[in-house]
């Protein structure tokens, strides 16, 4: 589906359910937020991006836990976890998306190659769900592959 109408779709169901959405966003760099904002009236249901790049950012601006970032990376499955809980806490959304990943050219290991990016969408009153995605390409393809997956997650959770 096109994103223009992932989006439009996005905000009907966030619309219909009185909530808003913000997210924490690392290797896309702004490009969620800047994907949702590109609608007209967007400021009816999205209420804030948290661009946390550096390990730093993450735990000021989210409250990722350092024992966490040491342990299992940014790119990890916890940490996501902990930056859509950290952006639901931080916000007045319902509805959050955390993203952390290697979009390259550089950075990728055998265990995370470069195209790893992983996902987690968060819920008031529920756990984040977390998804790791491999996507193919250069660093501009991956960003935008997880851009799309991204909100694509996002329409599931209020569709």
């Amino acid at each position: 589906m096109q994103r223009g109408r992932v989006i439009e779709l996005l905000a009907q169901g966030l619309l219909a359910r009185g909530w808003h959405v913000a997210c924490a966003e690392s290797c896309t760099g702004g490009g969620i937020a800047a994907a949702m904002t590109d609608l007209a009236g967007s400021s009816a249901w999205f209420d804030r991006a948290f661009v946390t790049y550096s390990n730093q950012a993450k735990q000021e601006m989210l409250g990722v836990s350092g024992e966490t970032l040491a342990r299992h990376g940014a790119v990890s499955r916890e940490t996501v976890v902990e930056m859509a809980a950290g952006a639901l806490a931080r916000s007045a959304a319902q509805l959050s998306v955390a993203v952390s990943g290697i979009a390259g050219p550089g950075g990728g290991t055998p265990d995370k190659p470069v195209g790893t990016v992983w996902f987690a969408w968060a819920t008031e009153g529920a756990g984040a769900e977390p998804v790791c995605q491999r996507f193919d390409g250069d660093r501009a393809q991956v960003r935008a592959a997880a851009v799309d997956y991204a909100l694509a997650g996002l329409l599931e959770r209020v569709s």
